[in-house]
């Protein structure tokens, strides 16, 4: 038997087993993994899709008018020597930058699709496009978690920073297969074909926005229930034992690594574990990883995206993991170089709390407003770049 098929055996069985536990745990434990829905929906309608959809259906207007196209040549000679990648590609990891988890991914999926970029630019592009939001990382985790807006402005600026180095790293990825990985036939109306008009536009970007919100959603349904049973059964308590062992001369308590393998599934519940596990440095660095690393449960929100696209999952899933140890190790020297008090927020008295108590009204006022910002700057410096 060749290696391919006892690693294909090994990964049925695995999933045959997942599907059993989880099966079992939802008869076991009906009423917490009901609870645990619960907070998982509480958590899409309060944060996610106020947040999420206005920036998805920016980006598909942004596409579909060709605006991404326009700012693409504007900015083609320095993204190309940065990150080597087209300039249109730009468009994926600014609003990626400013919308959060997965605006990016889905932003670089859909500009694949649509014949902008080849296989290559955009696997180097999945691997730094995608990026946790301003709002998540200096309202909730600095100011509500941590109860402190510098550390909420040292790890953003750790995430941004570790996100361009990624970039920069990743431009050497596939050298010599651009000319190979010829980019896959246009979904968008071709030349020959008469444009869509801009109410038709609209409608398709809300409509297709609203699809993919849906099923970010359902990741983060399941994987929050998902958590939960593996607490219950004592899987997570067992591995948190097992880290705080191997990590003893750092002394760390057991709570701690409980909430740190929490985050490596799903990162809000993580974050919001770890601010309350306790404070100080180690605390704010293991937030910067979980942050950067985002959890399976993003990475699968992307990997939805991905479905069918031929892109390979590797260089995205690599670009996260390195992206997780640069910004914790860069927050640790930030901490270091310009030492705060970092003191957990007094007023979080569940996981999820400071996250299922900020207003969804807000959250999707600022993030149309944020919306509305893009647009203008885009437009000034297209504007500036026509009359040079």
């Amino acid at each position: 038997m060749t290696t391919t098929a006892i690693r294909s055996r090994l990964m049925r069985i695995l999933f045959c087993l997942s599907v059993v536990f989880f099966g079992y745990g939802l008869l076991a434990y009906t009423r917490e993994t009901s609870a645990a829905a619960l907070d998982g929906l509480s958590l899409c309608a309060r944060v996610l899709i106020p947040s999420l959809f206005p920036f998805m259906v920016v980006s598909s207007l942004a596409l579909g008018s060709g605006l991404g196209g326009r700012v693409g040549q504007v900015l083609d000679k320095p993204v190309r020597r940065l990150f080597n990648v087209p300039g249109v590609c730009a468009t994926a990891f600014l609003l990626g930058l400013i919308g959060g988890y997965p605006v990016g991914a889905y932003n670089a999926v859909m500009l694949y699709r649509s014949g902008a970029c080849t296989r290559t630019q955009a696997e180097r592009l999945l691997a730094f496009c995608n990026n946790c939001g301003p709002a998540f990382i200096l309202g909730v985790v600095g100011a509500s978690l941590f109860g402190c807006t510098a550390a909420g402005v040292l790890l953003y600026g750790a995430h941004i920073l570790s996100s361009l180095i990624i970039g920069v790293i990743f431009r050497f990825y596939g050298r010599g297969r651009e000319d190979s990985s010829a980019a896959v036939l246009p979904q968008n109306p071709t030349p020959d074909t008469p444009k869509l008009s801009y109410a038709a536009l609209f409608t398709r970007s809300v409509k297709s926005s609203a699809q993919s919100v849906i099923n970010v959603c359902a990741y983060v349904v399941f994987f929050t229930v998902a958590v939960r049973l593996l607490h219950l059964t004592g899987i997570i308590p067992t591995l948190a034992r097992v880290l705080t062992s191997a990590l003893r001369p750092l002394d760390l308590p057991a709570l701690f690594s409980e909430k740190l393998i929490s985050g490596i599934f799903e990162m809000s519940g993580g974050v919001s574990g770890i601010a309350q596990a306790g404070q100080g440095l180690p605390n704010i660095t293991a937030a910067a990883f979980m942050l950067g690393w985002a959890g399976l449960s993003v990475h699968f929100q992307v990997l939805d995206f991905m479905c069918d696209s031929g892109l390979r999952p590797r260089p995205y899933i690599v670009g996260k993991l390195l992206h997780g140890g640069l910004s914790a190790i860069l927050t640790y020297l930030g901490a270091r170089a310009l030492p705060f008090d970092v003191q957990a927020s007094k007023t979080v008295s569940g996981q999820l709390s400071a996250i299922y108590g900020c207003s969804g009204i807000r959250l999707f006022a600022c993030a149309l407003v944020c919306c509305v910002a893009v647009w203008a700057v885009l437009w000034l410096v297209l504007r500036i770049f026509a009359r040079k």
